[in-house]
């Protein structure tokens, strides 16, 4: 957590805490005013109850300061929304297909594989489809996801920083084996992509052209 893996993980974990430490503010404010009113209107303090007054500028300031706050909290939220899903022009278009209880990704020619492999610093738009029931294309390293439904086709993209592997798995429950479906992410460096896609285009019969020249 907080490694920034990808172009969003920042800013997710960035609203992430923000609204937990508001929420958690809020809950200390309420609980210490609860106290407080407990204690300063006891029976003991207060044997004869009395009526309280409306108070106007204590009214507009419970509703104007949590008004603010939910605001700053969706416009955190809404920009991350949007970064997320202006896709750059010059992505590498990835399909992925979801099926119980497995992913397959098809490359631009024709390759496919049962692993993710991607290159660095290269934007890859991934196209969602599934085959049979409902599934959640999750990365929890790039806090990303999103959902694989039949007859119906979602997009998401991302960027990845460092060459490592990333865990992918299903987030939506879809049978008996949905636990199965973890994958990887191998994000590789330009060249030792460029020398996978070729050899696998290779082996599978598909015509080779450099992925990443034509695309960026």
């Amino acid at each position: 957590m907080f490694q920034g893996t990808s172009p969003f993980s920042d800013s997710v974990d960035t609203t992430f805490l923000t609204i937990v430490g508001i929420s958690a503010l809020v809950l200390v404010g309420i609980l210490a005013f609860m106290v407080y009113f407990l204690v300063r209107y006891s029976r003991k303090r207060n044997p004869h109850p009395t009526n309280i007054e409306g108070n106007i500028p204590l009214e507009v300031a419970w509703t104007a300061i949590p008004l603010v706050l939910f605001m700053g909290m969706f416009y955190m939220g809404w920009k991350g929304y949007l970064d997320e899903t202006n896709i750059p022009e010059d992505a590498i278009p990835i399909k992925v297909t979801a099926q119980m209880w497995s992913w397959t990704f098809e490359y631009p020619n024709g390759v496919r594989a049962d692993t993710f492999y991607v290159p660095i610093h290269a934007p890859i738009k991934v196209t969602l489809h599934s085959v049979d029931v409902n599934h959640s294309f999750f990365i929890p390293a790039f806090r990303i996801k999103r959902d694989v439904i039949p007859n119906r086709e979602n997009q998401m993209w991302f960027k990845t920083t460092a060459v490592a592997d990333y865990d992918i798995a299903c987030a939506e429950y879809c049978g008996l084996r949905h636990s199965y479906m973890y994958n990887k992410v191998v994000s590789m460096d330009s060249a030792a992509f460029e020398r996978w896609y070729q050899k696998v285009s290779v082996a599978q019969s598909k015509p080779y052209r450099p992925l990443l020249t034509q695309s960026q």
